[in-house]
């Protein structure tokens, strides 16, 4: 059936909806905004003079179907193109313009949605015969139901279709869409439990069927360019291969084309794939993969229908199986008319001739009778000794197929096999790593804890360091400021000896001066025992502070008992020896006093040693 036979078809449902009186005629407004609607949905320009041009003869009444049908065959049908439209679209503005009128409420309240009513639609259109008004027969509802009871996985029981058939006869030489769509709504074609599940069955029947598509489903292929595997949803038909990222069909990835040329090959297993299969069209080489060995075979079988379709010219597998049907139901019927007339021939021209004729025209059908007998004998052993090749056929593909699935399966439990060690290693090498990962974690709390202690001993190393060096100096000091004690110390007792007169040489001079000398004598004693005390007393400080400094040179070691120096009675802070500053300023303050007296400290006793 040619694209202007399927578009007539809608047409008419639109057509006849317009003719509310059923008188054949619609006016010429009507026709006008079914016109517009026309060309609009078909992308062709649209011309306002043409029509009123056309019935220009005709201004007041309205205009029957024959006067439109010359105007539609020339300024629409002839002008739409294949692929420049949208078929579904077209076909949704007409079922819009005709349910309305025509299909009964009680149909969308039934078993049939909507959207499944204007589906059932296009289908029906597709199989009806090509007569007017448009009917769908026996054979072709059988078929459809058929096709949407094993979408369901489900098995077809004809039992109802022929009860329905049986009480109303006028229903034997073809159904209407609206007695369909009411019948198969109410339940008595079809028995379905789910309408969720009948609604996905119709429109996997309404994607095949009404926008030929061969196959559908999940494909892995390969890559052109980065060479990877990807899994796409494939969808075939009789001109290409479209890929898209899944099946809700929104964003394509790309097209295989079916051009001349182009072959389709099975591959053997490689990079771990299995069921490898590829297209090869002049452009370039499509490789894919299978889920199992029954897939690839139905993809590769659907590809060379294609691939033939292409061939002959022709755009959709149903509908050559629709002519093939129709051929071989005419074949059927001719035979059948044929057996008919030549009974009833022989039954009529019995009466007429005498008992010789009879029995001469009797002897001489016979042979005839006797051939096409053996003809139908012949053609019917034919075509079960044909029946029984194809079964022979099929049961050694499936034998076939039932080995290759039982390798596969061995093949996928080897792998399942191999998949749980692996994953059981990963484990181990997981709870490994995790170790390791903690070992690791408190060796850096310990290293960074010896970081840590290590720069606190630097930092106490540092402190005393300076101590020791600021000790130093300040020993450095008092030792250059006990020397210079020292050597004022002979000069100061020089100075008075000369100073002071000799006592056993006595004079008159001298005796006159007694008294004031007796007094001095007397005055003079204190004083330098008191210096003594004075000296003796630093030279005590300096050895007592001295012996501090030597401890404080000594590193502190745990467990060391510290030697305490006794402190004398003269120190003069008791129980803690000076200080370097405290020390000197003592010295300084002593050393002082005795300039402003007059008198010099007295040698130690370590010096008047050193003297004798």
């Amino acid at each position: 059936m040619d694209l202007k036979s399927e578009l007539l078809k809608s047409i008419w449902y639109a057509f006849t909806s317009l003719d509310v009186e059923q008188s054949g005629k619609v006016s010429k407004s009507q026709l006008k905004v079914l016109s517009h609607n026309l060309y609009t949905v078909l992308n062709i320009p649209h011309d306002h003079v043409v029509l009123e041009e056309h019935f220009k003869d005709d201004n007041d009444g309205p205009v029957s179907n024959q006067g439109y049908m010359p105007y539609l065959n020339k300024y629409i049908l002839a002008k739409a193109t294949e692929g420049t439209f949208c078929k579904e679209t077209f076909d949704d503005l007409c079922w819009t313009m005709t349910s309305k009128k025509n299909c009964k409420p009680i149909i969308q309240q039934g078993l049939c949605s909507a959207k499944d009513c204007f589906k059932l639609f296009c289908l029906f259109n597709l199989l009806s015969e090509d007569r007017y008004p448009l009917v769908i027969i026996q054979p072709e509802i059988e078929y459809l139901l058929t096709k949407i009871s094993n979408a369901m996985s489900l098995e077809w029981d004809g039992s109802a279709l022929e009860e329905l058939l049986s009480q109303n006869a006028a229903l034997q030489d073809g159904m209407s869409v609206w007695e369909f769509l009411e019948h198969l709504s109410a339940g008595q074609l079809l028995h379905v439990e789910s309408k969720e599940t009948f609604s996905l069955a119709v429109d996997d029947v309404f994607m095949e069927m009404y926008h030929g598509i061969i196959k559908k489903g999940y494909l892995l292929k390969k890559g052109h360019v980065r060479r990877n595997w990807q899994e796409r949803w494939f969808v075939l038909k009789p001109s290409s291969l479209m890929y898209y990222v899944n099946e809700d069909l929104k964003e394509k990835k790309g097209e295989v084309l079916l051009e001349e040329g182009s072959v389709v090959e099975n591959l053997s297993d490689k990079e771990g794939r299995r069921c490898l299969f590829c297209v090869n069209t002049p452009v370039r080489t499509y490789e894919m993969s299978a889920s199992d060995m029954k897939q690839r075979v139905d993809w590769v079988q659907a590809i060379q229908t294609a691939l033939r379709l292409r061939a002959e010219g022709k755009s959709s597998l149903h509908q050559e199986l629709k002519l093939s049907r129709r051929k071989q139901r005419e074949i059927l019927q001719r035979s059948q008319n044929n057996q008919s007339s030549h009974s009833e021939t022989i039954t009529v021209e019995a009466p007429q001739h005498s008992a010789p004729e009879q029995q001469g025209e009797t002897k001489s059908s016979e042979p005839h009778i006797e051939s096409t007998t053996q003809k139908q004998r012949e053609v019917e052993a034919k075509r079960i000794e044909e029946e029984k090749q194809e079964r022979e056929k099929q049961q050694a593909i499936q034998r076939d197929l039932e080995r290759q699935l039982e390798e596969a399966k061995e093949a996928k439990e080897k792998m399942t096999a191999t998949l749980t060690e692996m994953a059981k290693e990963v484990q181990q090498q997981k709870k490994m790593i995790h170790e390791l990962q903690l070992t690791q974690v408190k060796l850096e709390e310990a290293l960074n804890a010896q970081i840590h202690a290590r720069l606190e001993e630097d930092g106490i190393r540092q402190e005393l360091e300076r101590q020791l060096e600021e000790e130093q100096k300040k020993l450095v000091e008092v030792l250059l400021y006990q020397s210079q004690l020292e050597a004022s110390a002979p000069r100061s007792q020089e100075d008075s000896s000369t100073t002071t007169p000799p006592i056993n040489q006595p004079t008159e001079e001298s005796t006159e001066e007694i008294p004031v000398h007796e007094s001095t004598s007397t005055a003079t004693p204190p004083d330098i025992q008191r210096s003594e005390k004075s000296s003796q007393h630093n030279t005590e400080m300096l050895k007592n502070w001295t012996i501090q400094h030597n401890h404080l040179m000594k590193p502190i070691r745990p467990g060391d008992k510290v030697e305490h120096v006794p402190v004398k009675s003269t120190c003069l802070r008791q129980g803690q020896a000076l200080t370097s500053t405290e020390f000197i300023a003592k010295v300084q303050t002593g050393i002082t006093q005795e300039k402003g007296n007059g008198y010099s400290p007295s040698p130690t006793e370590e010096e008047e040693e050193q003297d004798s």
